[in-house]
């Protein structure tokens, strides 16, 4: 199967080679979406082997999206898309096991769950371990999906990517995904994946406002799909 990897990235210039680097080659294309990153992330990707792609306006979601535009206008777009993040948290290496349920036809979206794996002492901030425990909550009650996680290490068919119609441009992106999945009926599995801590700050999780921003944005969109 046909599977490539979007990256969205700022100021990732320390970490996006031992991203890239782990990927395993069974991935066709690594595209890096780099949003006004203001070091050298676009070079060093370049240099590690990606496609990069830039993106303007800022955001998370900004970015993933136009990842997708880009690999949905290829001759041959690909059967499996998977999102991961730039800061080497995650590890690219357990890619094969993400993808694992779709390959096998036993789901259509898969998401790696930190929670249930293993993660290194601080490495998700006590306010996302509650955060994401209270969404997942509110995911189950408001749309029945079993959810663990929002993590940012996952997987999909590409054709139902593109019929969720994703429109979220920053903090909502995740759990957009995860709602407008649940209410087409995609088949959603979840795996284990571990968790380091990231290199360099989080651009979320690292400061008061970029938490109060991303707490907010994620309950607005879970009460507006449910209301």
């Amino acid at each position: 199967m046909l599977v490539d990897v979007v990256i969205p990235a700022y100021n990732e210039e320390e970490a996006i080679h031992k991203v890239i680097g782990d990927i395993p080659s069974i991935v066709r294309e690594i595209v890096l979406v780099d949003n006004n990153s203001k070091d050298k992330t676009i070079e060093v990707a370049i240099a590690a082997g990606a496609t990069v792609l830039s993106e303007p306006k800022q955001g998370y979601g900004a970015a993933c999206l136009k990842g997708i535009n880009y690999l949905a206008q290829k001759e041959n777009p690909p059967q499996i898309l998977v999102f991961l993040d730039g800061d080497y948290a995650d590890y690219p290496e357990e890619l094969p096991l993400v993808i694992e349920p779709i390959v096998q036809n036993r789901a259509d979206f898969v998401v790696g769950s930190r929670a249930l794996g293993n993660r290194a002492k601080g490495a998700l901030t006590p306010q996302q371990i509650y955060g994401n425990k209270l969404a997942a909550l509110l995911l189950k009650l408001f749309f029945g999906q079993k959810a663990t996680d929002l993590g940012p290490f996952r997987a999909i068919n590409f054709n139902s990517l593109l019929a969720l119609q994703m429109k979220d441009t920053n903090y909502g992106w995740t759990v957009e995904m995860q709602i407008k999945a649940a209410k087409k009926g995609l088949r959603y599995a979840e795996v284990p994946v571990n968790y380091k801590a990231r290199i360099g700050v989080s651009k979320v999780s690292g400061t008061v406002k970029g938490t109060i921003l991303a707490s907010c944005k994620i309950l607005y969109t879970l009460f507006k799909h449910a209301f």
